[in-house]
C-alpha cells in the first residue's frame, strides 16, 4: 500500500479533498460496489480494526486532520487499544436531485475493553450506501467476482474538537474538579 499522506502534494496549489457526504457517496463508494473504475483513484482499501485512529497518518487518505478509506462492513470494531462504539446516530444522504443514496453513521473511539472504555474525541463517520442503491448496485456488478463489493463502506475519520473558544478561569476549574462539597475544610 502506498503512502497517501503525501498525495496532497501533487495537488496544484489551491486545490484540496474535501468531499460532500453526497461525493463520497456517489463519486467514491457506488463506483466502488460497482466495481467501476474511478479517477484519480485516491482513496485506499483498509480493514480499519487492527489499526488505532492515530496510526492512520500514512495509511488512510489524508486532509488536514480527516483521513478517509473504504472498509468491510464488519461487527467486529477492536482495535489495538480500544474499540469502535457506534453512537446510535445515522443520517440519511440524498442527492442533489433528492434520491436518497446512503446512510451515515457515527461511532467513537473507546480506549479500553468494551463496556468499561473511555471515550475519546475521536469520531468516525462510515458511510455505506442505502439498501436500495446497495441491491441496484449489486445485481448490476460482476456476478463472478466473489466478494461482495455492496457490503464496503467509506470512512472518515477525525478527532473532535469541540473547543468553542470560551475559557474558564483558574477559579472556576477549581470548582468544577471538586467532585463532593463534604470534602472541603474551611478555616474556623
Amino acid at each position: 500500500m502506498g503512502d497517501y499522506s503525501s498525495f496532497n502534494s501533487n495537488l496544484p496549489p489551491g486545490f484540496r479533498f474535501y468531499p460532500t457526504d453526497e461525493e463520497l457517496v456517489v463519486h467514491f463508494l457506488q463506483r466502488k460496489a460497482a466495481l467501476l473504475p474511478y479517477d484519480p483513484d485516491i482513496i485506499p482499501d483498509l480493514d480499519l480494526y487492527p489499526y488505532d485512529p492515530w496510526d492512520l497518518n500514512g495509511k488512510a487518505m489524508g486532509e488536514g486532520n480527516k483521513w478517509y478509506f473504504y472498509s468491510r462492513r464488519t461487527q467486529v470494531r477492536a482495535t489495538g487499544s480500544g474499540y469502535w462504539q457506534s453512537l446510535g446516530v445515522e443520517e440519511p444522504i440524498y442527492t442533489s436531485a433528492g434520491s436518497k443514496v446512503g446512510i451515515k453513521k457515527y461511532c467513537a473511539f473507546h480506549i479500553g475493553e468494551p463496556a468499561q472504555g473511555v471515550k475519546t474525541n475521536w469520531i468516525m463517520e462510515e458511510y455505506r450506501l442505502s439498501d436500495h442503491a446497495s441491491t441496484h448496485r449489486a445485481s448490476r456488478s460482476r456476478r463472478s467476482s466473489r466478494i461482495d463489493y455492496s457490503k464496503w463502506v467509506v470512512c472518515r475519520v477525525y478527532e473532535n474538537d469541540d473547543d468553542d473558544g470560551t475559557e474558564l478561569s483558574c477559579l472556576d476549574e477549581v470548582f468544577l474538579s471538586l467532585d463532593d462539597l463534604d470534602e472541603i475544610s474551611l478555616p474556623e
